[in-house]
C-alpha cells in the first residue's frame, strides 16, 4: 500500500512554489520523497525556498525565475528541468494573481494579466510538459482553481473567470491526454492562511468572522492541509482519477 503513495524517482515541477499554497503541495512532495523545481517569479525567495526545502527533506530541488506570462520561459525551465533531472513525471500549476477591483473599475490590462497569469500560463506549462510525459508512460497534473471556480465574488471578477477556467481546462485536458496515460486533475482552496488572505482579512472587516461560521471544520486552512491530497493526485494511487475538481476547503462548499 505505501508503495501507492510514494513519489521516490519522480520529479515535479510546482509554479509558484516558493511560498503559501505552492510551497505547502512542494514539501509534501519532498516529504512523499520526490526531487523538485520550484519555479516562481521572484529570484531570491524562490532560492530560500529551495533550499528549505532540500534541506529539511533531503531531495533535490532546483530553483528557477520564470514569468508565467511569457512562453518562452515556460519552455526554457521545462529545457531545463530535463537536461537538469532527465524527467518530468508530475506538473502543479499554482502561479497565480488577483486584484480586487468591481467589475466596473477594471482596466483592460488588469484583465488580461490576470488571465495570462491564472489561466492562459496553466495551459501553456502543460502543453509544455505533454511530449516529456507521454515519452515517459504517463504522468500527473495537478491545477490550482478555487472556491470562485464555484461560486462568484464581486471583487473578483478576473479571478473568478479565470479560475473557472481552470475547471473546465482541467476537464478537456483529461480527457484529451487519458490514451497518453497522464491524469489532470484540479484541487479547489477554501480559505487558506496565507499573505495573500492575510491581506484579504485586513481590507475586508468580519472576513475571518464570516470564513469560521461558514467552515464546518471551524478553523482556516493551512498550506500543510494540502500535502496529503496533492501527494495522492500525484501518486499511483490516483491513476483511475481524472477530470476531478476537488475542494480542499474544510468543508466550506457544502454549508448552506
Amino acid at each position: 500500500m505505501q508503495d501507492l503513495f510514494t513519489l521516490k524517482g519522480k520529479v515535479g515541477i510546482v509554479t509558484g512554489g516558493n511560498g503559501g499554497i505552492g510551497k505547502g503541495i512542494a514539501c509534501g512532495f519532498a516529504a512523499a520523497g520526490s526531487d523538485l523545481v520550484i519555479a516562481a517569479r521572484n529570484e531570491a525567495k524562490t532560492a530560500g525556498a529551495a533550499r528549505e526545502i532540500q534541506e529539511k527533506f533531503g531531495v533535490r530541488v532546483l530553483g528557477v525565475q520564470v514569468d508565467v506570462r511569457e512562453e518562452a520561459q515556460i519552455r526554457g525551465v521545462v529545457q531545463r528541468v530535463l537536461k537538469t533531472f532527465g524527467r518530468i513525471d508530475i506538473l502543479v500549476n499554482n502561479a497565480g494573481i488577483n486584484i480586487r477591483k468591481m467589475p466596473q473599475d477594471y482596466k483592460t490590462a488588469e484583465w488580461d494579466d490576470i488571465l495570462d497569469v491564472n489561466l492562459r500560463s496553466t495551459f501553456l506549462f502543460s502543453q509544455a510538459v505533454y511530449p516529456s510525459l507521454k515519452a515517459g508512460g504517463g504522468g500527473k497534473i495537478i491545477n490550482i482553481g478555487s472556491m470562485t471556480s464555484i461560486f462568484g465574488l464581486g471583487q473578483a471578477p478576473a479571478y473568478g473567470a479565470s479560475k473557472g477556467g481552470i475547471v473546465q481546462l482541467t476537464r478537456s485536458l483529461a480527457v484529451a491526454w487519458a490514451p497518453d496515460k497522464i491524469q489532470v486533475n484540479a484541487l479547489l482552496p477554501g480559505w487558506i492562511n496565507t499573505d495573500l488572505t492575510q491581506n484579504a482579512r485586513r481590507v475586508w472587516p468580519g472576513l475571518n468572522e464570516r470564513v469560521l461560521s461558514r467552515t464546518p471544520a471551524g478553523r482556516w486552512g493551512e498550506p500543510t492541509d494540502f500535502w496529503g491530497v496533492a501527494v495522492f493526485l500525484a501518486s499511483a494511487a490516483s491513476d483511475f482519477i481524472t477530470g476531478v475538481a476537488l475542494p480542499v476547503d474544510g468543508g466550506f462548499s457544502i454549508m448552506a
